[in-house]
């Protein structure tokens, strides 16, 4: 039973919506943008009304999966969080796409909004949207790099670990947090490396 709600679980979250809707404008989102074949990067392909669409379906893979496990016996399994984690775990290492998913943030928020009744997901866009304000205004107005969305994704879902603590939220929590959080700086270690590389040769450039 655990494994057939796993794999139900994963597979659900390896359905790479978004790259699918890209494929049908014409656009092959693998190969635009940072090649990520997520919601966002549709949305700078194939512009906001298919971003959006692609954001809905991305967040309803990990909504719905979710929710059903809540409301099942599946939830006194004792590998109960890996099942919470599977969705997540499906869109970052698709089957469809030879194992090379996305980001994994709109169903990030998919999972949260399921697990705990939109409060921490709501949190987590709070927490994203002051830093991205944050980021425009240390950048005066203009876009953040693909290197700062990357730190801002890693560091709020950090800063929302706070939140679960704050809150007391219970041990099956922080366990999902941790491997969502051990997840999001695997995908984006790349551009957490650049950034700490720019800020490094910067930072020698002032001290010579």
């Amino acid at each position: 039973m655990t494994f057939f709600c796993f794999a139900a679980a994963f597979g659900c979250g390896s359905l790479m919506f978004s790259y699918w809707l890209g494929l049908l404008a014409g656009k092959n989102i693998q190969k635009t943008g940072d090649g990520n074949p997520g919601a966002f990067n549709l949305w700078n392909a194939a512009g906001y009304r298919l971003g959006l669409l692609g954001i809905l379906l991305d967040f309803m893979k990990g909504y719905l999966p979710v929710l059903f496990l809540i409301h099942s016996t599946a939830r006194e399994n004792p590998y109960f969080v890996l099942l919470l984690f599977a969705p997540i775990l499906g869109h970052a290492f698709s089957p469809f796409l030879k194992f090379r998913g996305g980001k994994s943030i709109a169903v990030t928020f998919g999972v949260w909004s399921a697990a705990t009744g939109f409060e921490v997901s709501f949190v987590y866009a709070v927490i994203l949207a002051i830093l991205a304000i944050l980021a425009r205004l240390i950048a005066h107005g203009r876009p953040p790099s693909s290197e700062a969305d990357g730190f801002m994704v890693v560091f709020g879902l950090l800063l929302t670990g706070g939140y679960l603590y704050l809150k007391e939220f219970p041990l099956l929590y922080f366990q999902l947090w941790g491997m969502n959080l051990a997840l999001f700086l695997v995908l984006n270690r790349v551009k957490l490396f650049r950034l700490y590389k720019t800020f490094s040769d910067e930072w020698r450039e002032k001290q010579i």
